[in-house]
């Protein structure tokens, strides 16, 4: 059985992805290839956008596969 949601993190940003949701409409991709490529392992690299670039990227996602979480930083 697939797993059906995975993370990718840097600092407090963390993208989500849950592949049971992709229709593979290669929006991320085209938008910020850097970022999401889905012929790398692990796909989505988030350290080669800004996190504002990846959340308005994330926000374009036409199916909702991907998402984000915003965790506070300890202080």
């Amino acid at each position: 059985m697939p797993k059906e949601t995975f993370r990718y993190t840097r600092d407090e940003l963390t993208v989500v992805w849950k592949p049971i949701l992709c229709i593979h409409s290669g929006i991320c991709a085209r938008g910020l290839p850097g970022v999401f490529d889905p012929r790398r392992k692990p796909w989505i690299d988030m350290n080669q956008a800004e996190k504002e670039q990846i959340i308005e990227q994330v926000e374009k996602c036409p199916s909702g596969a991907l998402s984000i979480e915003i965790t506070k930083q300890a202080l």
